[in-house]
């Protein structure tokens, strides 16, 4: 273990949560696994990691049924979808450390803005941007098959200096555990940015019943992919955040190289767990409307989506 090791909380400690709680344990830090379905599995057989990437890794980790029993942590990330944010609240509050940084590893706008409100006025709220093909195989069995980056922003706090310093630590702390991570300047443009991906996929995958390479493959939704994107790209412009030239093109020549892959949506909608249609759908359409912006094809897609998601869920 590292001298001063930060003291990490996983919250959600799915794919996304098991992934990045697993690499950091692995690099020796001081990590604490939050779980709720699966802490007797993960508790008698640990985590394992089946990885394109990384390999192979079986681990014994540091496992709780509550948050009351977690020591108090400096750093906690948060892997749990954003549809759960007013449960989380409480759990964050109570496993966080005085002056913890809570990291929100969440697709879509509005999310730090929903959680804020609930937590104490000494954290520190960052949004942690994952670009990765990683999913939860079985009960503590992770399959990550590309990528794996995690880019942070700043988002609220009571750090001085705009949360950089912050920033950057969490960005070494990924480093550290072999994870490519960078620091985003401007956490709303790197939230549009990644919506660029988001919505085509993952809603397209529910829709259609279609993973990425079929949905790369067919030219009819090769052009709906590209007319998605580009009205992205036009929702971010009409707020004030005008994305790189070419990064549509470039997330899509990305996806072509990619391994065939199922986006997280999909499987929410086989598990009927609820999906992310407010976070990745909604908020920026109703941002892009407010600025005078209509995006119709965004639009036609969350509508779908909403009269699946309410029609498939029990009630």
């Amino acid at each position: 273990m590292h001298p001063h090791t930060p003291r990490i909380g996983i919250i959600g400690s799915g794919a996304i949560g098991g992934f990045y709680g697993l690499m950091l344990a692995r690099a020796g830090f001081d990590v604490h696994f939050l779980l709720r379905s699966e802490y007797q599995a993960v508790s008698e057989q640990g985590l394992t990691l089946d990885s394109d990437v990384h390999g192979a890794l079986q681990m014994q980790v540091q496992t709780y049924a509550s948050a009351a029993d977690m020591p108090p942590c400096d750093w906690l990330l948060i892997g749990a979808k954003a549809t759960s944010n007013d449960q989380l609240a409480p759990l964050i509050v109570q496993a966080g450390a005085s002056g913890a940084k809570v990291v929100l590893l969440q697709n879509g706008l509005g999310v730090e803005e929903q959680l804020r409100p609930a937590l104490r006025s000494d954290m520190h709220l960052l949004g942690g941007l994952c670009f990765i093909c990683v999913n939860r195989h079985a009960p503590g069995v992770i399959r990550h098959q590309a990528l794996g980056a995690v880019n942070l922003g700043y988002h609220s706090g009571p750090a001085s200096d705009g949360g950089a310093a912050l920033v950057g630590e969490g960005v070494a702390l990924f480093k550290r555990a072999g994870i490519d991570s960078q620091a985003m300047p401007n956490l709303d443009s790197a939230r549009w940015q990644k919506l660029v991906w988001n919505v085509p996929y993952n809603g397209l995958s529910v829709l259609l019943g279609a993973s990425t390479t079929p949905l790369m493959a067919d030219s009819h939704s090769r052009d709906l992919i590209q007319a998605l994107m580009a009205e992205v790209v036009q929702g971010a412009a009409a707020c004030g955040h005008v994305l790189p030239e070419g990064y549509a093109e470039h997330l899509f020549q990305v996806t072509e190289r990619m391994p065939d892959y199922w986006p997280s949506m999909y499987h929410d909608h086989t598990f009927k767990r609820p999906l992310e249609l407010q976070a990745i759908y909604a908020e920026p359409l109703a941002r892009a409307r407010a600025a005078g912006c209509c995006l119709p094809r965004m639009e036609m897609l969350y509508q779908s989506l909403s009269f699946l998601d309410s029609n498939h869920r029990p009630h």
